[in-house]
């Protein structure tokens, strides 16, 4: 199967917590993610524009720090415009964007883009709260 988001083709690692062990990888996460993103998960600034055909529009930073708790290695952010950061991940060398498809056809740098803290994106209970029923739905359909 073909996927939309960066680096689909060598998203090949595996879980770094055996408490994940059941998601091969991030395509897998990424398929059950797709059924859990909706307008809730949502960055509220957003929330207006999301649609089930864009369910990844707004949700980069609460899945990227998901897929890290998933698969270890580094959130980093790309600064847009609008001076908020889009946040992907990389692990070893596997560098992949989960969300990246909200862009459409715009080419994301990938390369030299400062590294995200946890701490400071979830010093906003809105964004703590969204993050947290992520991962709670996630978890419930892994039966975990």
């Amino acid at each position: 199967m073909a996927y939309k988001f960066y680096g689909w083709e060598h998203a090949d690692v595996r879980p770094a917590d055996r408490y994940y062990q059941s998601i091969e990888n991030p395509r897998a996460l990424y398929d059950m993610l797709s059924g859990i993103w909706c307008a809730e998960t949502c960055a509220p600034r957003l929330r207006s524009r999301w649609t089930p055909d864009n369910r990844t529009l707004g949700q980069c930073s609460i899945t990227a720090f998901l897929a890290q708790d998933i698969f270890g290695g580094n959130v980093y952010g790309i600064l847009r415009p609008d001076g908020n950061y889009h946040c992907y991940n990389a692990v070893g060398s596997c560098i992949f964007d989960l969300t990246s498809e909200q862009f459409g056809d715009e080419k994301l740098a990938y390369a030299n883009n400062p590294e995200q803290s946890r701490d400071t994106h979830f010093a906003r209970a809105e964004k703590r709260a969204r993050y947290e029923y992520l991962k709670a739905e996630l978890e419930k359909r892994l039966n975990i």
